[in-house]
């Protein structure tokens, strides 16, 4: 007896073996249910992603966009910390390339190089480049945190956003209603003595460059910061977007007073949704809901040349799923290993942040 019994235990345990097996192995490309039901929700509501950065071309990817009907800005940045982006043609003729498969899914934020600074023609030179670029869809121009971080004057001094000889492109690109993105400083962490616990720890880890903390001769956050904001000041009728929470992502009463200060303002969510979602749910929603004009979704994702399209279009689509139940949901789960609550924001406000405001504060981001 107990022979059959474990006889019949040894032959069920091998059907549910078999029967796991013989279950159909999920896609690379395609989400699983979970992910794939938000994504539903996601595109129902024609979403615009205002920050990404993609290097190719593909097949599957640009699929992968059409399918949760996903609109995206491309931006291009000259850093000379990374090989793939020292040359701006390079990136120039690379972004070309993506946007015209993209069947109007991609539009351009394109750059100048800051590191031209020095040179007695650099104002003339970078309009030229960015009205190149303008004639060719260009709708907007990224200026990076090497301003300010990196960037010094003949002299070793460096060189802040609000230098003069940035005015007249600035001034260029509110001539020409295109919209200026402006990521400026970093978290708090650039600056502070490392914590393991810190949300950007392990970027900080491994990207000693962008260390502040070590490098007790550059400027502080709020000097950088300042200088972002008399940018600001000067320019009033320039649209001005700022990257990742305008680097205030840890003081949303700082960036309360600048949204109310600046009405040619407003700050796209770019990689720092995390800080969001550590904060008391309420104090977010209610700061959400208040300004919600002046919020635009974006994610920081990337499709590098060297990157396998497989892998990407998971991240893709893993990152948007995520954010969209952060966004949209009172669930409880966890946001890169930290609990958290959805915000639940009412649906007015979900459009605003995924389509509206981006059509409104990057006019010409949909193809006509």
């Amino acid at each position: 007896m107990r022979r059959r019994t474990r006889a019949v235990l040894l032959l069920s345990l091998v059907f549910v073996f078999w029967m796991i097996s013989a279950q159909p192995q999920e896609s690379t490309t395609r989400p699983g249910r979970g992910t794939a039901s938000r994504l539903d929700a996601l595109a129902a509501l024609e979403p615009i992603d205002t920050h990404t950065h993609v290097a190719k071309g593909d097949a599957e990817f640009y699929a992968m966009l059409d399918r949760i009907h996903m609109h995206i800005l491309n931006i291009l940045v000259v850093d000379d910390q990374e090989a793939h982006r020292e040359s701006l043609s390079a990136q120039r003729r690379d972004a070309e390339a993506v946007i015209a498969g993209s069947q109007g899914r991609i539009a351009l934020c394109t750059s100048f190089d800051p590191f031209e600074f020095s040179n007695p023609d650099f104002p003339a030179s970078a309009i030229r480049g960015l009205n190149e670029d303008f004639a060719k869809g260009a709708i907007a121009v990224k200026i990076w945190k090497n301003i300010g971080m990196e960037l010094k004057d003949k002299n070793g001094r460096y060189v802040l956003a609000d230098d003069p000889k940035f005015q007249p492109i600035y001034q260029d690109i509110q001539k020409h209603d295109r919209t200026l993105i402006a990521h400026q400083a970093e978290p708090d962490e650039a600056w502070q003595r490392l914590h393991t616990d810190g949300l950007d720890y392990s970027y900080y880890k491994e990207n000693r460059f962008w260390y502040m903390y070590d490098k007790p001769d550059a400027p502080r956050k709020h000097e950088i910061l300042d200088a972002r904001d008399h940018l600001l000041a000067e320019n009033p009728n320039l649209r001005v977007v700022g990257a990742h929470l305008g680097s205030l992502e840890d003081d949303l009463d700082g960036l309360a007073q600048r949204l109310d200060r600046y009405p040619n303002f407003a700050v796209d969510t770019a990689a720092r949704v995390v800080h969001l979602a550590v904060m008391p749910t309420e104090r977010v929603r209610s700061f959400l809901v208040r300004y919600q004009d002046r919020i635009v979704y974006g994610t920081d994702l990337g499709f590098s040349k060297d990157a396998s399209a497989a892998e990407a279009i998971k991240e893709w689509q893993e990152q948007y799923a995520k954010d969209w139940r952060y966004f949209s949901s009172r669930d409880k789960f966890e946001y890169e290993g930290h609990e958290t609550r959805g915000l639940g924001l009412p649906p007015e406000v979900l459009r605003k942040l995924y389509h509206a405001n981006a059509v409104r504060w990057f006019p010409g981001i949909l193809a006509k």
